[in-house]
């Protein structure tokens, strides 16, 4: 590697919109975000799975193909 091209990779602190806060390494001092992993709905099982049928299932159920 290069000398002196390279950004300084320092200690990171994150914050979450929901107050939830964790270290990392990163280029930059502190990030903010919107959505972690502590409050997304995928990681907290609350998700809502919408069964919405495709293309094939709104034509056999259009024309009584069942």
């Amino acid at each position: 590697m290069k000398e002196g091209i390279h950004p300084n990779y320092v200690e990171c602190k994150v914050t979450c919109a929901c107050g939830n806060t964790f270290m990392t390494k990163s280029i930059k001092p502190e990030i903010r975000l919107d959505v972690c992993s502590a409050c997304h709905p995928f990681f907290t099982g609350q998700q809502k799975f919408i069964n919405r049928g495709g293309r094939v299932e709104k034509f056999k159920s259009k024309y009584n193909m069942d």
